[in-house]
């Protein structure tokens, strides 16, 4: 690469800018007015996208880099070090990151701005991006380690921004421990792979992949590469909230919501799709794992599906959206279509961008009401929130020419193709998907902009308001949430709509204009591993000609009536028949409950895991703190001293004679042991 001290610097000046913004905004939060803060995080983010944007370009020249910046430790043979490898992965990555993250910024101008935290907020999500940069750019695992917790602690700051309440903090704290429990799996992969290559570096553990496969883990017969990779995957189940591990992501909308669009629909949660993409030289190579991560993908996408179906939260109808998009993504992981997971984790990231985003201005539209049943006929009121939520809508359900559907259609084809274990009920699960992920989608679209107008009326105690009400004074909670008897929606200011604007323009042309390289093309040749029995993506290419004839192809494929049917049945329960649910909801009441409890995910967690813990911990008290500690090592030891003080003031009577005769019988004594031993 030419002239390489510039391009380093460069390199560095991607992650280095959100962080320099952070600590302006954090360090000086108390101090210094709101444009400030606002101003120096958001010029932080832009001249990362930039240099994105350069970088972009420079490897699209073909150049690209893969080395160490700084050496952190060594141990033996061992070394940790801060390293980047910039290839066409990377900067896309870097794309997304960096432009979503912007958006976001000036997004929170308009929605953050009665909040006192506002200079705090802007410290986390400029904080959020360096992290989230440093972990797509890293070339080792020590470095990925490093970005994986640091989003993962800035987005418990940032899902429990709003501290004074308890709903919010047992939010961060439910994240924070399930994405521990990940972690584990993660440190014990990224272990094995220490222990068993002799290296922390990327290239250098893929160079040795033929070794590693023939070993097995020392005193159990697993093989190590499957072992490896199904605990590198249980950390990605972790951070991109895949089954039984996605429990905290529906929680994490207590934070605000422009953290529910940054981190849980376009970056973090898709940190676990990236990690995986990047390791395909390993995953390739176990069969097991990739029918294990198959399953998996598969059960959330369908399942968590589901659960948008039963959601009056908007929020939450999006979040479980993300969950099951996710799904989708990871199955495509599974079947080894690693280039169309992270062309759906690109389109994704936009739209559901858009759609997070288009949801807070409806709450803010509504006075920070987030209950869909208080809503309907928005559109006369918002127009631009309403046509821009309408595009990421038509994006998510895949309809042809926009941006989701190149990517959806582009996994189910995959999956059809696939010979791997679990194939046949993946498919089933994406395909069955798509009905289900339009009929939740158009039922909250038609509830919140269509329809009668629910607004401005008084409401029932059942009637939820404004979980995501601004500030965290303690007397905020007496505030009035919703529109008052009389009061109308407005449009959002400026920088609240023209994010969603720009958002909606990838969301409905990216697809169309990227899919051909990133898929069919060589734009992740060398970085992507696929074993030619695995190769799905090559048979699907032998019937791809142009994105045009796949969008015509796709107006006549099973996927599209089916997104067309979930339309039309919502359209008929909630406009033409309104009425309708609530005639039928009876003859589901048992399936309701199922999915109204969560599958019960949480009552066993809390059963089990948080019962098992609060068992564990009254036993570990009993025996050990008031047994053992406070009985026998604090009260036993006084007690000690108490006897061993009541023995010896007998001895001290007094009386000289009586010191003196011990004296005698002490020196009697000395000289009976000493003869004894001659």
């Amino acid at each position: 690469m030419s002239d390489m001290t510039s391009m380093q610097k460069l390199y560095l000046l991607v992650p280095l800018a959100p962080l320099f913004g952070a600590a302006i905004a954090g360090l000086f939060c108390r101090v210094i007015p709101r444009w400030v803060a606002h101003s120096v995080t958001i010029l932080g983010v832009a001249v990362a996208l930039v240099a994105s944007w350069v970088i972009f370009k420079d490897v699209q020249a073909g150049n690209t880099f893969n080395g160490a910046l700084y050496t952190w430790a060594t141990s033996g043979n061992l070394k940790m070090e801060i390293g980047f490898q910039i290839d066409k992965l990377t900067v896309m990555m870097m794309m997304v990151v960096t432009s979503v993250s912007l958006m976001v910024h000036v997004y929170t101008i308009g929605y953050m701005a009665e909040d006192p935290g506002y200079n705090r907020f802007f410290s986390y999500i400029s904080l959020f991006t360096f992290s989230m940069l440093m972990l797509v750019m890293s070339n080792n695992f020590v470095q990925l380690f490093f970005g994986w917790e640091a989003v993962g602690l800035v987005s418990y700051l940032l899902i429990g921004f709003w501290f004074k309440r308890p709903t919010a903090v047992y939010a961060n704290l439910k994240a924070f421990l399930v994405n521990r429990v990940g972690d584990f799996g993660f440190l014990l992969g990224i272990g094995l792979i220490a222990a068993y290559a002799g290296t922390l570096n990327y290239a250098e553990v893929f160079a040795k992949r033929e070794e590693l496969v023939a070993m097995t883990v020392a005193g159990t017969g697993w093989p190590l590469l499957t072992a490896a990779c199904i605990g590198l995957f249980i950390g990605a189940m972790g951070k991109s909230a895949q089954v039984p591990l996605h429990v905290w992501l529906p929680d994490s909308m207590e934070g605000p919501t422009p953290i529910s669009a940054l981190i849980h629909a376009a970056t973090m949660v898709t940190a676990g799709i990236f990690m995986v993409t990047r390791m395909s030289p390993l995953f390739e190579l176990s069969e097991t794992a990739l029918s294990f991560v198959l399953v998996i993908g598969a059960t959330t996408a369908l399942f968590m599906g589901f659960l948008g179906i039963i959601q009056n939260d908007i929020k939450r109808v999006v979040a479980y959206s993300t969950l099951s998009q996710l799904g989708y993504m990871t199955v495509a992981l599974g079947v080894s279509a690693y280039s169309a997971a992270v062309f759906h984790l690109m389109t994704h990231a936009f739209f559901k961008a858009l759609l997070f985003l288009g949801a807070g201005s409806v709450i803010m539209g509504m006075h920070h009401d987030q209950d869909m049943r208080n809503m309907g006929g928005l559109w006369k009121y918002m127009p631009l929130t309403w046509i821009t939520s309408l595009i990421g809508s038509l994006a998510l359900i895949g309809v042809p020419f926009l941006s989701g559907f190149y990517s959806k259609d582009s996994i189910i084809e995959a999956v059809h193709f696939s010979n791997i274990p679990g194939a046949g009920y993946a498919y089933f699960c994406v395909v069955a998907g798509v009905f289900i992920t339009a009929f939740y989608s158009f039922r909250m679209y038609f509830r919140v902009f269509h329809g009668p107008e629910n607004f401005g009326k008084a409401h029932d105690d059942h009637h939820a308001h404004g979980d995501d009400h601004h500030g965290d004074d303690d007397d905020h909670h007496d505030e009035h949430h919703g529109l008052a008897p009389g009061q109308k929606p407005h449009e959002s200011p400026w920088v609240v709509w023209l994010p969603l604007v720009l958002l909606a323009v990838p969301s409905m042309f990216i697809g169309y204009y990227t899919i051909q390289p990133m898929l069919f093309g060589d734009w992740f040749a060398g970085i992507v591993t696929v074993l030619p029995q695995h190769d799905v993506l090559a048979k699907a290419g032998e019937h791809f000609h142009s994105a045009a004839g796949m969008a015509m192809h796709g107006f006549t494929a099973l996927p599209f009536w089916l997104a067309l049917g979930g339309v039309v049945l919502a359209w008929v329960m909630y406009i033409l028949v309104p009425s309708l649910p609530g005639r039928i909801a009876p003859l589901f009441a048992p399936i309701t409950k199922v999915l109204e409890n969560k599958y019960f995910f949480d009552r066993f967690n809390e059963i089990v895991f948080a019962g098992g813990a609060r068992l564990l911990g009254r036993g570990l008290w009993a025996a050990g703190d008031r047994t053992i500690i406070d009985g026998v090592l604090v009260n036993g030891s006084a007690s000690a001293v108490g006897a061993v003080a009541r023995l010896a003031r007998g001895i001290q009577t007094g009386y000289i004679y009586r010191y003196a005769f011990a004296m005698v019988i002490g020196v009697c004594l000395l000289l009976v042991w000493r003869l004894g031993f001659k």
